[in-house]
């Protein structure tokens, strides 16, 4: 019975294989996504910006409460759910 499945099921392979593709490439986006590295780096890029006088402080306030709520939204996603 497995030849006869392997051949009944042989047109769908490059439908198996586009799909594994779009899994890998989905699985990769979500955890660059979900890192927390990057909004680390801007968060300490926006204090330097706010010490050299670049920006004044309600624009850091304003980016720096976006940034805290992706670390939110981050963590929220990465607790493990019961």
């Amino acid at each position: 019975m497995g030849l006869v499945t392997y051949l009944l099921t042989l047109a769908f392979t490059p439908v198996r294989s586009v799909v594994w593709v779009a899994e890998r490439v989905a699985e990769k986006a979500e955890e660059e996504y979900y890192d927390p590295a990057p909004v680390w780096r801007e968060l300490a890029a926006l204090e330097d910006r706010l010490v050299r006088g670049e920006i004044d402080q309600e624009t850091f306030d304003e980016r720096e409460d976006e940034l805290l709520d992706r670390l939110d939204e981050i963590t929220a996603h990465r607790r493990p759910t019961p």
